[in-house]
């Protein structure tokens, strides 16, 4: 989240407050307003605080008329509802709370299924908070692999990605201490070259990262020749470099309008896929998706089993607890859709369902 600082000034003017907003009597208890930037000295009646609230929320833009956000802004009523219910559920105790905890199990096998896992039933996964975290995620899986082949001291790992990955890259790179190796984009080609990515890679390369969905021109990059390229230099050196494919858009996408493409678990140097649910996973903000291809490609000792909530429960995610309403929001979208209406939902404007596969089709930009 952004971070915050304190005011420049003191408050040079009050919130104003309608007296009546009050109970019934117009004036009592509201004889000041309350500050800004710091605690009031007494409560305000619950309808006070709220149209407080609300009017100063009126200054915000309305989401269903921003067009450039990249998240899903109307949800059916019904889905709505649910996550009414369900957002005082912490998903993080999948004791107390076992049908969430089963719900997000069948989107992970849905989302293996879907992205052609060798064996959906052994590929492991988990929801996030958004894409970013899913990146975050599979970029730890990868340097954890990365220091278990290569144990020499004093090594810095890198990560190879075009110069237009999406910023949480970037961010990844910085705070787990990974030498970015970014390729430069030339003339119209805006996205990651194969060749390029291959000639960059060494024995301290953790993976190379290609995005389905670039963020410059929407553009999915050739996951099937980078993997082809990957496979020539390992021919040649022996190195064995893993791929991740940042799908936070094109993933929800290329399945249903472009399911002869290669790019997901059918190339076998793929290791891991993330996706955006609150992108074309059509779920409103705060759900991601990360998935491995099987238990080899997430490291054991990077899941953390916690018992104190009740049993044994693996986790592996950056924050701990979170409601379970856009995990439930995602399986009743799955399953609202089926994989029939999904494609058609997906669909960006302007393209038609007869559009032939390409490589470079445009997508959705993608986010975070």
């Amino acid at each position: 989240m952004p971070l915050h600082q304190g005011p420049e000034k003191r408050d040079e003017r009050p919130m104003s407050v309608n007296p009546f907003y009050g109970e019934a009597n117009p004036v009592g208890g509201m004889t000041e307003a309350p500050p800004k930037h710091r605690l009031p000295d007494t409560p305000l009646p619950p309808m006070t605080a709220y149209q407080l609230v609300h009017d100063e929320l009126m200054l915000d833009g309305n989401s269903r008329l921003n067009l450039a956000t990249f998240v899903t802004t109307w949800m059916e009523p019904q889905a709505g509802v649910l996550m009414a219910e369900c957002r005082d559920k912490n998903m993080i105790d999948k004791d107390e709370y076992p049908r969430t905890a089963e719900l997000e199990r069948r989107c992970v096998a849905m989302l293996a299924d879907l992205w052609n896992a060798p064996d959906p039933a052994t590929a492991v996964g988990c929801s996030t908070t958004g894409s970013s975290e899913a990146c975050m995620l599979a970029g730890m899986a990868l340097k954890r692999r990365w220091s278990k082949r290569n144990p020499k001291p004093g090594a810095r790992p890198n990560l190879v990605m075009g110069i237009n990955v999406q910023v949480c890259w970037e961010k990844f790179c910085n705070f787990w201490e990974v030498e970015p190796r970014l390729i430069p984009m030339e003339g119209d080609r805006f996205h990651l070259d194969p060749q390029a990515a291959a000639a960059l890679c060494d024995e301290n390369t953790i993976g190379v990262v290609a995005i389905l969905g670039s963020t410059f021109d929407g553009s999915y990059e050739p996951v099937a020749d980078l993997c082809a390229a990957l496979d020539a230099l390992q021919e040649r050196t022996g190195l064995d470099i893993p791929v991740h494919v940042d799908g936070a858009s094109g993933g929800m996408v290329a399945p249903f309008l472009d399911p002869d493409l290669a790019w997901d678990f059918r190339l076998p140097r793929v290791a891991s896929i993330n996706t955006s649910g609150h992108k074309y996973g059509l779920v409103y903000p705060g759900v991601g998706w990360a998935l491995w291809r099987d238990q080899d490609a997430l490291p054991e000792e990077l899941v953390f089993r916690v018992n104190y909530l009740g049993g044994d429960m693996p986790t592996f995610a950056l924050n701990f607890s979170r409601p379970g309403a856009q995990v439930v929001a995602q399986y009743y979208t799955f399953l609202r859709l089926g994989a029939r209406a999904t494609g058609p939902c997906s669909r960006p404007p302007g393209t038609s369902p007869e559009a032939s596969p390409n490589a470079s089709r445009p997508s959705a930009t993608s986010g975070s």
